[in-house]
């Protein structure tokens, strides 16, 4: 098993577009996979209780047979940052219960797709932001980068704060969340030279949750690809032997 946290530079940036295309594209390549929502706010009641739309998306797009539960442990009502929502509702995040649920997934896939909540720093407790999972589930991290005015300075503050908590920024995903942004190029080649960690994709606006991405269109698939393979041979949460070619279950 190996796995990948997709943060963003903000909320709102795409980071369910990019994890919804990832999750097909290693299914593509013959990869089992399961994915997780540890945190999400502003979720909608429903019959079988609080539901995150992200949390769904990625349910469906793992299509591994999974509780919503291990999908999504900590589904918030309010539409406010995650450690805020917590407390209104009574129900403080626990990150080692997370980590705890993210080691059974492990168990059942090749690998686990993360989605973050918020920017990299986004509050979960008191004391404890998005990083602080991140740092828990010791995983590299795809930073998700939304093509939009101030794009240049979140993304290049949010890859200095991943190295500085110690964690490894495999590549960058450049996403428009807007329907119109006539300067997402010239900030995709800007992005480009001033990034340390590679490009690995560029995903137009899609409508959200709209199946958007198909097969993981938006990636560069060899060099996805290639950091994937090294992933798969030296991120492990225990030791173990990973072949060049996914298992197939």
């Amino acid at each position: 098993m190996a796995g990948i946290f997709v943060a963003g530079t903000d909320t709102g940036v795409g980071k369910t577009t990019v994890s919804v295309a990832l999750l097909h594209w290693l299914r593509s390549q013959g990869w089992s996979v399961v994915a997780m929502k540890p945190v999400a706010s502003g979720c909608q009641e429903s019959e079988a209780g609080l539901r995150n739309a992200d949390a769904l998306a990625l349910q469906q797009a793992a299509g591994a047979p999974l509780e919503y539960r291990q999908v999504n442990p900590y589904a918030y009502r309010e539409p406010v940052s995650p450690y805020l929502a917590a407390r209104i509702a009574g129900r403080p995040v626990n990150i080692p219960f997370i980590a705890e649920t993210y080691r059974n997934l492990a168990d059942r896939a090749d690998w686990v797709v993360v989605e973050s909540v918020g920017g990299w720093h986004c509050p979960l407790t008191e004391r404890e932001t998005a990083a602080d999972l991140a740092l828990r589930l010791g995983l590299p991290v795809l930073l998700v980068v939304g093509l939009r005015l101030g794009c240049i300075s979140h993304a290049l503050l949010t890859e200095r704060a991943i190295a500085a908590d110690g964690l490894h920024c495999l590549g960058w995903v450049g996403n428009q969340p807007q329907p119109e942004y006539a300067l997402a190029e010239p900030n995709l080649t800007d992005l480009g030279r001033r990034l340390r960690a590679p490009a690995v994709g560029h995903f137009p606006f899609v409508q959200p949750h709209s199946g958007g991405g198909g097969e993981g269109g938006g990636f560069a698939a060899e060099l996805l690809l290639e950091i994937l393979r090294r992933l798969s041979r030296s991120v492990t949460l225990r030791p173990f032997e990973c072949a060049d070619k996914p298992t197939h279950r």
